[in-house]
């Protein structure tokens, strides 16, 4: 196949908070060979090239001066399968929410828990995505990447791809790394995750005391659809700031003035606060300004109502996290992709 360019289009449909800005050059890659073409190109004409997935991380402030790759490959593949253990490949540009559909339908276990989440494969390692208590990491098998130095492929193991909170090499080295395809350890049988209380008390709720895994998934995206908005109806990229981790101590303070804090102890002694927590007792969730605003339903979620630029929004969180350093001596960061 041959990567075919676009001159000044419209990344609108290409970003999940729907923020209309412009790219100078843009073209999908749907294989390796158009990957590297998308390489030469951008250094051809002289431009640096951004590459996204479903754009669901991702918050556009300007016009972006820069070849735009849209990863757009398709392909899942079983690699091996002892009867337990199953590993399974899935190209960087399958859509992340139809690749755990397809796990469940094949009756293997290990992504239930981060069903509907935006996004594609290939961006999921980047900030090592977790939702009710799996994250990426925790079900991760390898990963093919491009050097974008060298133009070498490389294979990462899970040590070498230093997995953190909502962190990974591969975000802290911008530019240099670009996943083309992820392995993932799946399993015939089940060995559900069901710490999150809500999960748990869906599925009471329904009678359900001996859950499937397509049982952990319908119910949880239930509560995300009930919680989280759909980017198609409104612009959003899911929880906009991480939860901050802070000391025990520091948690111990705000528990002391605030007794509804909402913390999770961590193993190695610090605290995870509920960042959603902190922005809702700040009086935020519901806040409009214009078009970008908080959502109604989830304080962590902030929304383009239509026509909203990056700008706005950015300006609106930059508003929200002085806000809470100010009030809980917390600061706050954002999830999404600054440009």
């Amino acid at each position: 196949m041959s990567l075919v360019l676009h001159e000044n289009l419209s990344l609108k449909p290409f970003n999940t908070f729907g923020v209309d800005v412009r790219a100078r050059l843009f073209a999908e890659a749907h294989d390796d060979h158009e990957v590297r073409q998308g390489l030469m190109l951008a250094a051809d004409r002289g431009l640096p090239l951004m590459v996204i997935g479903g754009g669901s991380n991702l918050l556009l402030t300007r016009d972006v001066d820069a070849l735009v790759l849209r990863m757009a490959s398709r392909g899942v593949r079983i690699l091996s399968d002892d009867g337990e253990r199953v590993v399974v490949e899935a190209e960087a540009g399958e859509v992340w929410d139809s690749f755990v559909r397809w796990s469940l339908a094949e009756g293997l276990a290990g992504l239930e828990n981060l069903s509907l989440i935006p996004g594609t494969v290939g961006a999921a390692p980047m900030q090592n995505i977790g939702a009710y208590g799996v994250e990426l990491k925790d079900v991760f098998a390898g990963l093919v990447a491009l050097d974008r130095q060298n133009g070498e492929l490389r294979e990462f193991s899970l040590a070498e791809c230093a997995f953190a909170y909502r962190d990974s090499r591969f975000k802290r080295e911008p530019g240099r790394w670009l996943i083309l395809r992820v392995r993932f350890a799946l399993a015939r049988k089940a060995h559900l995750h069901l710490d999150y209380g809500p999960v748990r008390q869906r599925l009471v709720e329904e009678g359900i005391s001996s859950p499937t895994p397509a049982d952990v998934a319908r119910v949880i995206c239930a509560i995300r659809s009930e919680k989280l908005p759909d980017p198609a109806v409104l612009g959003n990229a899911g929880s906009f700031f991480k939860n901050p981790l802070v000391s025990a101590a520091v948690a111990e303070r705000l528990r002391r003035q605030y007794p509804d804090l909402v913390a999770y102890p961590q193993a190695d002694g610090q605290v995870k606060l509920a960042a959603g927590w902190l922005i809702d007792r700040a009086g935020w969730k519901g806040y409009r300004e214009g078009a970008a605003g908080v959502h109604a339903q989830q304080a962590l979620v902030l929304v383009n109502y239509g026509g909203a630029s990056g700008s706005q929004l950015f300006a609106l969180a930059e508003r929200i996290r002085l806000d809470i350093q100010e009030r809980f001596g917390v600061e706050l960061e954002m999830e999404p992709n600054l440009y």
